[in-house]
C-alpha cells in the first residue's frame, strides 16, 4: 500500500544527507517528489521512482527569490496543487563541506571569532528560505484547504551546540513554525518542527543511537497520513518519538532512541 499515493510532495535542498533521504522516503511512500537543488539533474531523483513514487528535480538556488518563485509556478502549471512541503534546504554547513577553501574555520569558536558571514549563510538559507518556501506554498494550500509543512530544524534551538549562530537559526525555525500555525490553522494546514537524530547513513548494523536519513522522511509520512495531523500543528516533534507513536522503524528495522531531550 502506498499511503501517499496521488500526494504531490516538494523538499528542498533534497540532493544529499537528510534531505536526499526525506525525498526517497516519501517517493517509497507512492507520492510524486518534486525536489531542489543548485545543481541537481535527474539523476539526482531516479532512486525516488525507483522506491515507488515519482522524483522531479527543479534546479533553484534558495537564496534566489526569483528561482524559488518559479519551482512553486511550475508545481502550480504541472499539478494544480501542493500536498507537503518540506523545507530541508540549509546553507549553514557550507564552511564544513568546503574545509580547503575555508581551512581556518572552526565550529566551535566563541560567537566574536566566528566571521560575520556565517550569520547569512545560516539564516539565509534556512530561515529565510523557509519563510519564502512557506509563502508561495500556502497561496496553494489555502485554496485546497488541505496541506502540511514541515521545517526540518534541530535540538540547538533549544540547548547549545557549539555554535551561537546555529542555535540562533533553528529557534528561528521553530518560532516561525508556531507562529506560521496559528495563522494557518484555519486554513486547514498543519505547519511543524521535525528533529532529526544523529544520522548515519553508512550504518552497517542495527543501531537506536543512530538513524538513516530515510527516517526522517518515513515520519513525514506517517504524519502526512495522519487525519488527524492538525491536532498537531505548531508543535515540535521529533522523529524517534513519532516512530513509536506511529509504529514505523528505520531501514534496519530499529526504533531509534531520541538524540536528546527537548
Amino acid at each position: 500500500m502506498k499511503p501517499l499515493k496521488d500526494k504531490i510532495v516538494l523538499v528542498t535542498g533534497g540532493t544529499r544527507n537528510v534531505g536526499k533521504g526525506i525525498a526517497l522516503a516519501l517517493g517509497e511512500a507512492g507520492a510524486t517528489v518534486y525536489v531542489t537543488g543548485r545543481s541537481i539533474t535527474e539523476k539526482d531523483v531516479e532512486d525516488i521512482t525507483k522506491a515507488g513514487g515519482k522524483g522531479i528535480a527543479i534546479a533553484c538556488n534558495h537564496e534566489n527569490d526569483d528561482e524559488v518563485k518559479h519551482v512553486f509556478e511550475l508545481i502550480k502549471k504541472n499539478e494544480g496543487r501542493l500536498d507537503i512541503l518540506v523545507n530541508n534546504a540549509w546553507g549553514g554547513y557550507n564552511r564544513l563541506r568546503n574545509r580547503k577553501k575555508y581551512s581556518g574555520f572552526k565550529w566551535k569558536n566563541p560567537f566574536w571569532e566566528q566571521p560575520i558571514e556565517l550569520w547569512d549563510e545560516m539564516n539565509k538559507v534556512g530561515v529565510r528560505s523557509n519563510y519564502i518556501s512557506s509563502l508561495y506554498a500556502t497561496d496553494l494550500m489555502i485554496k485546497q484547504k488541505s496541506g502540511l509543512i514541515v521545517n526540518i530544524s534541530f535540538y540547538a534551538s533549544r540547548k547549545y551546540y557549539g555554535n551561537v549562530i546555529y542555535g540562533v537559526a533553528k529557534a528561528a525555525v521553530d518560532k516561525m513554525t508556531m507562529d506560521m500555525a496559528v495563522e494557518l490553522k484555519k486554513h486547514k494546514i498543519t505547519c511543524i518542527s521535525l528533529y532529526p537524530g544523529y544520522i548515519d547513513d553508512k550504518k552497517k548494523a542495527p543501531n537506536p543511537k543512530k538513524e538513516t536519513s530515510i527516517f526522517a522522511g518515513r515520519a513525514i509520512a506517517a504524519l502526512a497520513s495522519d487525519k488527524g495531523i492538525i491536532k498537531k500543528t505548531g508543535q515540535i516533534l521529533v522523529a524517534a518519538e513519532l516512530a513509536k507513536g506511529y509504529d514505523f522503524t528505520d531501514i534496519d528495522g530499529v526504533q531509534p532512541e531520541p538524540f536528546d531531550e527537548l
